[in-house]
């Protein structure tokens, strides 16, 4: 599969970060994103802590907070990491480049990089301080310590005319395969494995990325074998998630992950988003694993006990008709 990242097709899709360095040397970053499960808290502080050369964990994080955070646009379409996560990286760098100034100041030095929370020059290793004393220093001086940026990455609509164009920034790109048993005598649909190689441009995080493949890939598999909407002359008969029945833990079979990293140069260090690309082949391969066994096509979701037993003694009676 491929998938445009964010919202694409002339729609705005911006976002912005704002950091803070204080006298003491912490920072605050803030973003209008919800992490609801997904890492992009930790994405947004590693990116902040990547630049400044400080340890991410150091880095008090505020979102979702209308009253303090910037816009940051919605927590969906694959955005997260790509949009805000550029607006983090620019508020970083600015931040970045007012405390180079003070320290090369400080140092007398051009030459300077930023790590070990620190500040150093290359040629002069012992011409350091440490990044506490340059907060500190920039406080006094009294440089802007607050920086906020936004990224945009709205792109134009496709040719009215013809459809053709690039209607998305950037796509993501992905590929599951699905190891299946099935008993014919029930319908009972058994996934064995399943593989995934997943092109997220570059994992910042890499156990965060394979967490939210896995993630995507058991929502998928609900998707395709249990999870249904009923309904019976305009209503829901389905009440309650007791009855919607979302696959658990003792459902998940043995899952590989491959991350491929193919650096996209719009996303923050060629970081893409992976939230949809994890979910969407994943109940396409199921299917055709089930018609690779059955010779069967599944046309409606879920293939379920009984939906499924209906298609094979459907084409039995058809052979028998």
């Amino acid at each position: 599969m491929f998938y445009g990242m964010g919202y694409g097709f002339s729609r705005q899709d911006i976002s912005s970060a704002t950091i803070e360095v204080c006298e003491d040397g912490s920072v605050i970053v803030r973003s209008g994103e919800v992490d609801y499960g997904q890492g992009s808290d930790t994405i947004l502080c590693q990116i902040a802590a990547e630049e400044l050369g400080i340890r991410y964990d150091t880095i008090q994080i505020i979102t979702a907070d209308t009253f303090t955070t910037p816009n940051a646009g919605p927590t969906s379409a694959s955005r997260v990491t790509y949009v805000t996560g550029m607006a983090m990286l620019k508020a970083a760098q600015a931040m970045k480049k007012t405390l180079r100034s003070v320290a090369e100041q400080m140092l007398g030095q051009k030459d300077l990089l930023f790590g070990d929370e620190k500040v150093y020059s290359m040629s002069h290793p012992e011409k350091s301080l440490s990044f506490k004393a340059l907060a500190k220093e920039a406080h006094l001086r009294g440089a802007p310590m607050v920086e906020t940026a936004w990224h945009d990455i709205t792109t134009k609509d496709v040719d009215p005319e013809t459809a053709q164009g690039d209607a998305y920034s950037a796509y993501a790109y992905a590929t599951q395969l699905a190891e299946v048993e099935v008993d014919t005598e029930t319908g009972k649909v058994e996934v064995l494995r399943m593989i995934s190689a997943t092109d997220v441009g570059k994992a910042i995080n890499p156990l965060n990325v394979e967490g939210q493949i896995e993630g995507g890939m058991v929502m998928g598999l609900g998707y395709a074998l249990t999870e249904e909407i009923k309904q019976e002359g305009g209503y829901l008969k389905t009440r309650n998630l007791g009855e919607y029945m979302l696959p658990t833990s003792m459902d998940v079979p043995p899952i590989e992950t491959h991350i491929v990293e193919v650096p996209l140069p719009s996303g923050p260090y060629g970081a893409k988003g992976v939230g949809e690309p994890a979910l969407i082949p994943t109940a396409p391969a199921i299917l055709n694993a089930i018609a690779n066994a059955l010779d069967i096509r599944v046309t409606e979701l879920p293939a379920n006990l009984e939906n499924l037993h209906r298609l094979i003694r459907e084409k039995e009676k058809g052979k028998s008709g």
